[in-house]
């Protein structure tokens, strides 16, 4: 079981199961919101402790496709949490527990500023990779 909150604790959620996939963003919209990290997580493993209700839903705009979820008091990125998908991300930040997952993707590498290096080996995606 891994523990996930919201800074201030008024969120608080559990994962039955290791993400599938953890990924980097490199959008411009990401990297406002402070979750440029991402655990892909599916809808059936996550179980919810306290807060569901003190998530704000923020709505995504084309290019991009994911909503993205913030703690109403502290504002802490959560990622689209509020999902109905199977699979969907939520920020990796969020996660108390240790993972043993690590990054597999870089996403919108060509919305990555000039000062952020890419130190990993990890896929690179111009924009959204491509559905397998």
């Amino acid at each position: 079981m891994l523990d996930g909150s919201c800074c201030c604790g008024t969120v608080r959620f559990q994962l039955t199961a290791e993400p599938s996939m953890m990924g980097t963003c490199h959008c411009i919209r990401c990297r406002k919101v402070g979750a440029s990290t991402i655990v892909f997580v599916r809808k059936e493993d996550l179980k919810w402790v306290s807060g569901k209700e003190n998530v704000q839903l923020f709505k995504a705009v084309p290019p991009y496709r994911y909503d993205r979820c913030f703690c109403r008091t502290c504002g802490t990125s959560l990622g689209e949490i509020l999902s109905d998908m199977d699979s969907f991300p939520i920020a990796a930040n969020a996660i108390d527990s240790e993972l043993t997952v690590r990054n597999g993707l870089h996403e919108f590498v060509n919305e990555k500023p000039s000062w952020y290096e890419i130190c990993d080996d990890a896929r690179q995606s111009g924009d959204h990779p491509p559905s397998s």
